[in-house]
């Protein structure tokens, strides 16, 4: 499955950045579940899977992202060292279909050691569900799922389960630990899970416009209903037919605020905003952060559900 529809420019590697591959695939590949420094070598391939990886390796892995921070995780292209540092990985924390290029890197590298979220948390298909016409100009390739399992932190819980296992395994010595960290950082979802349960309980709509259908899990999950301006793919372009169906769902749901994201333009979401006289807020899909040493997963959650309880119209606040 590929998420992403953009045109992409072929890569050609030259055969001085092969040459270049190999030698650090050479030189890195010891047959040891660790590095030189005593760590466990984990590549991630974008900011969710990043997270998990560092929370429960801890101090005994050293984490590897492939995407970096304020990067849309979709337009990813490795280059050859990247290529080279998966081949070389104790293990891989990655999410199948996402990121095409690395899933073939994963295929290639042949590794013993490794998570693919959607083995934890199958893939659904939301966007015919969420108000999607027929012929509405998306790419409905986007049926073999949405990868966004992320956003409910349910599913969450169940990949970091799985990353806590994998590493396990690819290093016993330090097994109780990853249990501990995996448990901890379990409990920290499921705290969270029950938060979002309490804020969402009580409210005046329960239908929320989105820039694009990265929601639906979260929707699902919460008894919500996603109206998303796009599908799957930020980017694509909706029809003005589309475009009619989101301002009328809208308007019939009492619909105060239109939601963008922080790594893909506001400008369909102010245009659609504009048009209703609503406004806009951010509802970040958590693809990515723009500065890690600020912001975490669990602290951007936790302005999501601020920002759906001020949208919906809840009647308690969010949790502290």
């Amino acid at each position: 499955m590929m998420i992403r529809r953009r045109t992409r420019r072929a890569i050609t590697l030259t055969a001085t950045a092969l040459t270049a591959a190999l030698a650090l695939t050479a030189c890195g590949s010891t047959g040891s579940a660790q590095g030189s420094d005593g760590k466990l070598n984990v590549v991630a391939s974008f900011y969710p899977m990043e997270f998990l990886a560092t929370q429960i390796g801890g101090e005994h892995v050293k984490v590897t992202g492939l995407t970096a921070a304020g990067v849309e995780p979709h337009d990813l292209e490795l280059t050859a060292k990247q290529v080279a540092n998966v081949k070389k990985a104790d293990a891989v924390v990655y999410l199948k279909g996402l990121q095409p290029t690395v899933d073939k890197a994963v295929a290639d590298s042949g590794a013993k050691h490794k998570v693919d979220a959607t083995a934890a948390s199958p893939l659904e298909d939301h966007h015919l569900a969420e108000g999607h016409s027929e012929g509405d100009g998306h790419d409905h390739d986007e049926a073999a799922g949405d990868p966004h399992i992320w956003l409910d932190p349910t599913r969450y819980a169940a990949v970091a389960k799985s990353v806590g296992a994998e590493l396990a395994k690819a290093d016993p010595a330090h097994a109780a630990d990853y249990q501990k960290n995996t448990d901890e950082l379990v409990g920290r979802l499921t705290t969270l899970d029950q938060e979002f349960r309490d804020g969402l309980k009580d409210v005046r709509t329960r239908t929320f416009v989105t820039s694009h259908a990265a929601f639906g899990y979260l929707a699902e999950h919460y008894g919500l209903t996603q109206v998303a301006i796009n599908g799957v793919d930020p980017e694509s372009e909706p029809t003005p037919a589309r475009l009619a169906d989101v301002q009328k769902a809208a308007k019939e749901n009492g619909v105060t605020t239109i939601f963008f994201e922080t790594l893909v333009s506001p400008k369909l979401a102010d245009t659609v905003a504009k048009d209703l006289g609503l406004k806009t807020a951010v509802l970040d899909p958590l693809e990515g952060v723009k500065d890690p040493a600020k912001d975490t997963y669990l602290t951007v959650m936790k302005q999501n559900l601020t920002n759906l309880q001020a949208a919906l119209g809840a009647t308690t606040s969010a949790a502290s």
